[in-house]
């Protein structure tokens, strides 16, 4: 009697191409980034300095999918591109997890802080940023929930998610050689 091996789920991505991948992902970067502004332009939620860069991050994690993704290089370019794609899901995944932290623990004193745009134009991105990973007083404030989390707990979820695919894929290629 033959046995088959139960498929792992890193195998389930060796049967998809690179390309197919890297467009999901943009797909799916650029449909998170649409939900952020129905938020803010239709329900009228304004995003805090921290919700800005999350976004800022989201958006380099798709658009690095889509230049993969039109790119469809070999080894080497595919290994550059999870390079890059790592360190915006991380930068990523640290201020969304910063951000809910600050939610789950406001500050004793909760001031609302100058705006993202404002510090960066008038002080160096030095100063800039402890300002904003030191959280506005509105970034400690829980405006909208799905599923009991916040918007700062799901983009940690999408971050970790881009962070677990990637590492998933990089592990069936190399286990499989290509």
């Amino acid at each position: 009697m033959k046995l088959v091996p139960t498929p792992r789920f890193p195998t389930m991505f060796s049967r998809l191409p690179f390309r197919l991948l890297a467009l999901a992902l943009f797909a799916t970067c650029a449909s998170l980034l649409a939900a952020g502004l129905y938020i803010q332009h239709v329900q009228g939620i304004e995003p805090c300095p921290m919700c800005i860069l999350q976004r800022y991050a989201l958006m380099v994690c798709g658009v690095i999918g889509l230049i993969a993704g039109l790119h469809n290089p070999g080894r080497g370019g595919q290994n550059g591109y999870a390079t890059l794609l790592a360190i915006a899901a991380v930068a990523g995944g640290g201020v969304a997890a910063r951000q809910s932290w600050i939610q789950w623990y406001p500050p004793a004193v909760s001031e609302c802080g100058p705006g993202l745009e404002y510090m960066l134009e008038r002080f160096p991105l030095a100063s800039s940023l402890p300002m904003i990973f030191r959280g506005a007083g509105d970034c400690s404030v829980v405006d909208w929930t799905f599923l009991g989390l916040t918007i700062a707990n799901w983009s940690f979820l999408a971050f970790a998610a881009i962070l677990a695919g990637l590492v998933a894929y990089l592990l069936q290629r190399r286990t499989r050689g290509a």
